[in-house]
């Protein structure tokens, strides 16, 4: 066995028990029932046991086909259908189902929409908003490439919630993991919205084992600070499908302690920084 086979064998601290239970059940068959889409079965999560089994999903709205093609991302690529109309008010039902108390919306990227989807994300927020008025949101929304003012306009029409974009990862591996996008564009959408909305806490992701630096990651974390980045999310990038990136290291959780100590010295107000953290795991945990 080489070198390079032995350093990619999965660890311990990265296996996960099969999901199992009667509420993992009852949310499979909700989200099914309901053709519901998730960030959980298409980007083949990690979390997904446990956050079902705990009665909570991350929504993917806008269909589960991408008009960019990162290659850390396991969603398809191609030509996506129109919104749907009844997207909105098939959420707002998953909510009432499944009795939930924080929502996560998150999005493909839409570069063919005008405003990059932002209108569907209001209308399910205002949607679910109608029949559970204490209900809490957090978006992870697309970069907005060329449509951030027009964009950020039309979600006005629906805060407050977390807004959350991720970086991904060190700006060095955007041409190999995230070659569609730009890493000074996702700054400056984060710096945008809270020099628009201050009370809006915002937040973002880095994935880590695609081949970082320490130098690399501590600049990122000094740049997200610079925005005045709220809250911050470190987790272990794992392949989701054959045809993505490999594994570069498996970071050891001593590691995503250091970054997480170090991120709340910089002044991040929330941190969570483990193997399993993804941008929208325990998102509803304060």
């Amino acid at each position: 066995m080489t070198e390079q086979n032995i350093k990619r064998r999965l660890p311990e601290w990265l296996k996960r028990p099969l999901p199992a239970g009667n509420c993992f059940s009852n949310t499979s068959d909700t989200i099914n029932q309901l053709g519901i889409e998730t960030i959980c079965t298409n980007a083949n999560c990690p979390n997904q046991g446990e956050c079902w089994s705990k009665g909570t999903a991350t929504v993917l709205i806008l269909g589960n086909i991408c008009t960019r093609n990162c290659k850390f991302c396991s969603v398809t690529k191609g030509k996506p259908l129109p919104p749907d109309p009844t997207e909105p008010q098939r959420i707002a039902q998953l909510t009432k189902e499944l009795k939930i108390k924080y929502l996560v919306i998150t999005s493909v990227t839409r570069d063919d929409l005008p405003d990059g989807g932002a209108a569907q994300f209001r209308d399910v927020i205002n949607t679910v908003r109608q029949s559970n008025k204490e209900i809490k949101f957090e978006l992870l929304v697309p970069d907005f490439k060329n449509c951030r003012d027009k964009a950020l306009d039309v979600l006005s029409e629906a805060l407050p919630f977390v807004l959350g974009h991720n970086v991904e990862t060190v700006p060095r591996l955007y041409a190999k993991a995230r070659s569609g996008a730009d890493y000074q564009t996702s700054l400056k959408l984060l710096d945008k919205v809270k020099k628009l909305w201050p009370d809006c806490p915002t937040k973002s992701s880095i994935m880590l084992g695609l081949g970082e630096s320490d130098e690399e990651v501590q600049r990122v974390l000094e740049d997200l600070r610079n925005v005045n980045c709220d809250r911050l999310a470190l987790g272990q990038y794992l392949k989701p499908s054959k045809h993505s990136l490999e594994v570069v290291e498996y970071v050891h959780p001593d590691k995503f302690a250091f970054w997480g100590n170090l991120a709340k010295q910089m002044g991040f107000s929330w941190v969570m920084s483990s193997p399993f953290t993804r941008s929208s795991y325990n998102a509803h945990v304060e």
